[in-house]
């Protein structure tokens, strides 16, 4: 048997009452929301029981969708399952970071909560968009972007799935233009434009916030969004530190990154939290690597290695 890589879930993915069942049917979840709660008060009651408006707002999302990556992350360690690489999609990430000990659960926390925070208040500041065209390769989407002032390849999912950023005035423009060129462009739930020149002042405040945070050497190796390569760590951290600053204005390279994954022996993944995205681009990326997804109980039952 080939190795194992837990991927965590990112933005655009969360639904009303996610996670609920996790918290009832494992202790290791259980422990991973009251810890959420501990530091954000409501956050298990927004991922059981809040309406879809309020879990789409970055400053709920993003500490929701994390809460709901570890859990399940944890559960499926809890059932015996232990991965030997990990990754996760944009917020997914700093998820990953508390899974694989580069911070602890409870500064893995903190640290989304202060970027959803930061992202919020970018977005309302520069209203943007994402879009995601299917149908189309990486670089015809590129050159359809080119058109666009303020428009910027931010997601590399799939031969076949690009993510743009763009202005909210582009939005339609830039779909017609995808039509026309015989793809399809599908506005996504999120409220701004993520991994793009639209966070420079998220990314700035991460920066600030990162000078006073204390990393640890991961136990696992976690891959990079920006590289698609495992995080190396020099003396003070400042490559890390580096790294999760720039990841909300520069694209994520999640094919290259499943790709390296694959290189490296993985032949098993198992997407950790919220809905099937990432289990779906996997399997356009490589048909041949199985693929599994934990987010609620039946899907925990079912994972048989």
């Amino acid at each position: 048997m080939g190795k194992i890589a837990f991927v965590f879930s990112g933005q655009g993915a969360q639904y009303p009452g996610m996670g609920r069942e996790l918290y009832d049917c494992s202790p290791a979840a259980r422990a991973v929301f009251d810890m959420a709660d501990s530091i954000r008060e409501g956050t298990s009651s927004q991922c059981f029981e809040a309406d879809k408006d309020v879990l789409n707002r970055t400053v709920n999302t993003q500490p929701c969708v994390f809460a709901v990556d570890l859990a399940a992350a944890a559960a499926v360690v809890e059932k015996g399952v232990t991965p030997d690489y990990a990754a996760g999609f944009s917020l997914g990430e700093i998820a990953a970071l508390g899974f694989t000990g580069i911070l602890s659960y409870e500064e893995a926390f903190k640290l989304v909560c202060k970027r959803g925070e930061l992202m919020d208040i970018a977005a309302n500041e520069r209203k943007g968009a994402m879009i995601a065209v299917v149908k189309l390769p990486p670089e015809k989407v590129e050159e359809i972007a080119s058109r666009f002032e303020d428009t910027y390849p931010v997601n590399y999912n799939s031969p076949a799935q690009t993510v743009v950023a763009t202005s909210e005035e582009n939005v339609e423009k830039f779909i017609e233009a995808v039509k026309e060129e015989k793809g399809r462009g599908i506005r996504l739930a999120v409220s701004g434009g993520f991994h793009s020149p639209f966070m420079n002042s998220a990314s700035k405040g991460l920066g600030e916030y990162l000078k006073n945070i204390e990393v640890s050497q991961p136990k696992i190796p976690l891959y990079s969004n920006i590289t698609a390569k495992p995080y190396g760590f020099d003396e003070n951290s400042s490559d890390f530190k580096a790294l999760i600053e720039a990841q909300v204005i520069n694209p994520v390279a999640w094919q290259k990154t499943v790709e390296n994954l694959i290189d490296d022996g993985v032949d098993t993944f198992i997407e950790v939290g919220v809905g099937k995205t990432l289990s779906g681009l996997i399997k356009k990326i490589n048909g041949d690597v199985r693929v599994f997804n934990v987010e609620d109980k039946t899907s925990l039952d079912a994972l048989s290695l």
